[in-house]
C-alpha cells in the first residue's frame, strides 16, 4: 500500500478586526529579556513548529512584516523532565527561529 504526504495548509490568513496577517509557519514572538535585547539591534526571535526550516520561516516573515530577514537562525528546544509537588512532569520543547535585519529595516509589534 502507498501511502501519501499531506501537506499542511501554509496559507497567509488576515483577520478581520485589527487587519493583521498571519501565518500558519510562524507560531508567534518569544518574548525574553535576551530577545528583547536582541530586537533592539535588529535580530527578533519568533517560536515556530518542529517541521519548519529556514527558508520558510524567511518567506512567512517577508509575508506577515514586509521586510526581507538577511539570516536566520533555527534553534531546537528539548523538552525538559521537572519535579513539581513530588510528581513527574515535563516542560514542552520546541523550536525557536532568531531573524536578522538589515540595520534599517524594524518589526513593529501592537
Amino acid at each position: 500500500m502507498a501511502t501519501k504526504k499531506i501537506q499542511k495548509n501554509t496559507e497567509v490568513k488576515e483577520e478581520k478586526k485589527g487587519g493583521a496577517k498571519t501565518d500558519a509557519r510562524i507560531l508567534g514572538l518569544r518574548v525574553t529579556e535576551k530577545s528583547a535585547k536582541g530586537s533592539m539591534v535588529g535580530a527578533y526571535t519568533f517560536n515556530i513548529p518542529n517541521n519548519v526550516n529556514k527558508i520558510e520561516v524567511a518567506k512567512a516573515i517577508k509575508i506577515i512584516y514586509g521586510v526581507t530577514p538577511i539570516k536566520v537562525a533555527i534553534t531546537k528546544r528539548m523538552k525538559k523532565v521537572k519535579l513539581i509537588r513530588g510528581k513527574v512532569g515535563t516542560k514542552a520543547g520546541g523550536k525557536k527561529a532568531v531573524v536578522y535585519l538589515k540595520k534599517g529595516d524594524k518589526i513593529e509589534f501592537a
